[in-house]
């Protein structure tokens, strides 16, 4: 057993933990709420005047939109975290998000203002891009850098159980709101859930005050600084070993549509193509988080005794394979199997990626560049991918005359690359230590990129 393995976790690691999860929640919820609101709401609420199909589509482009900023919000968040330190990055990220999403709740419907209710969803949709661009890397690195050795992969998959909790609290408060009179729901009900991302933030706000940057990230700043007088660049460190730059990307892109192919664009399939109730689709997203927040963690020890890889590949394959059978279940219109679906469709294998991919891309990157490695390839792959995964699923199904065929095929092919990319990268799990001042002071690298 690796050193340190049967270690529990100490108070300062439970904060860690829990402050990195809160953050991950909120993250998780802003996008899955904007993702259902997009593929329900927004269309009658700010494109009313288009086609259907026009509407959802421009919907779903608003959504692809705020993933552009993602990779510059995890440029320059990921910046200030290696040098500044974590705890910044995570206080600003947090109150940036709930405060976007809350915006969003408050914008009135075109009817009323015109084309100014677009243009301000657009631009909070931004917003809402730039912070969470920073989100996942510093709550990763942070975690992964203070759990036990041997344990990384569990607590690492901890934040996935605060976007499971994400999933229930957003899919849980719009089904309820679905349930009341059409008409009040549209107009009014679904804003409660973003103003709701408020209190998250302040909760956040709460849970965050008190964490420290790990040790191993501030004795790596000290030694740099003693042996080249001045603290490492980021971005230089990140691409000194740039096939890892490059697969961290390849590697994230199939877990970051695993979630908008079946929850998201499979609720926009269930409504507009099946014509059934949308708060079926949110209750199942419901369900779906609830079962997220144990299954995460699950994957998270598997991946401690057998390697993150190994996981990896497992969930990427398992994904690809359930696509289909997900969507002829949300076919039925039968409820109990539309909740199967989803499941099958994101939860055993989806979920085996997320719980996975923080963890393992901290592990692809040495300290000192370790929160902009992981945000690079965390955000460039969920804008490639996530961001712009409804928008395609729906052209795709469009162009082929509502047949799921495309979107199987489209999920396939990206599977396939993740797997690449995956026995391509080189991972170094569990190494506690200085990273490139190993290089530099304190004894040669062996095998880095081995």
């Amino acid at each position: 057993m690796a050193r340190g393995a049967s270690r529990g976790l100490t108070p300062h690691q439970r904060k860690t933990v829990a402050g990195g999860a809160i953050g991950t929640l909120i993250e998780y919820y802003d996008y899955y709420l904007y993702g259902l609101a997009s593929a329900a709401v927004f269309p009658a609420v700010f494109f009313s005047s288009d086609d259907p199909v026009v509407a959802q589509l421009s919907s779903f482009a608003t959504f692809a939109v705020g993933f552009f900023l993602r990779p510059v919000g995890g440029v320059i968040w990921g910046f200030i975290g290696d040098r500044v330190g974590r705890k910044v990055v995570l206080m600003s990220t947090v109150i940036g998000m709930g405060l976007a999403t809350t915006a969003i709740g408050l914008i009135p419907p075109d009817h009323a203002i015109g084309i100014a209710a677009p243009i301000l969803l657009l631009v909070c949709r931004l917003f809402q891009g730039f912070f969470v661009g920073g989100e996942m890397g510093g709550a990763a690195t942070m975690v992964v850098e203070a759990a036990p050795i041997g344990k990384k992969g569990l607590y690492g998959a901890f934040l996935i159980s605060g976007a499971g909790i994400a999933n229930v609290v957003s899919g849980g408060l719009m089904a309820g709101l679905g349930l009341t009179p059409g008409s009040w729901f549209i107009e009014w009900g679904w804003r409660i859930p973003f103003v709701f991302s408020i209190v998250l933030a302040i909760a956040a706000v709460i849970l965050r005050r008190h964490l420290e940057d790990s040790d191993e990230f501030t004795e790596t700043q000290a030694l740099h600084l003693n042996a080249t007088g001045k603290k490492p660049n980021p971005l230089v460190e990140t691409f000194r070993h740039p096939k890892n730059a490059i697969m961290g990307i390849l590697i994230g892109l199939p877990q970051s549509i695993a979630g908008y192919v079946v929850l998201t664009y499979g609720l926009a399939f269930m409504v507009s193509n099946k014509h059934l109730p949308a708060w079926m689709g949110f209750a199942g997203t419901m369900l779906v988080g609830l079962l997220q927040i144990v299954v995460a963690p699950l994957w998270g020890a598997i991946s401690d005794r057998i390697g993150r890889r190994t996981v990896y590949i497992i969930g990427c394959l398992g994904f690809a394979a359930m696509v289909y059978p997900a969507f002829m279940l949300f076919s039925t219109g039968n409820m109990w199997l539309i909740w199967l679906g989803q499941i099958l469709g994101f939860v055993v294998f989806g979920v085996a990626m997320q719980a996975t991919l923080a963890t393992m891309l901290a592990e692809m990157f040495d300290p000192e560049a370790r929160t902009t490695g992981v945000n690079i390839g965390y955000q460039i792959s969920n804008t490639l991918g996530g961001g712009l995964a409804p928008f395609i699923c729906t052209a795709l199904v469009a162009a082929a005359g509502g047949a799921i065929w495309p979107v199987v095929i489209y999920a396939a092919v990206i599977a396939i690359v993740g797997v690449i990319a995956t026995m391509l990268a080189s991972i170094r799990p569990d190494v506690e230590g200085a990273g490139r001042l190993h290089e530099l002071v304190i004894a040669p690298r062996v095998g880095a990129d081995a």
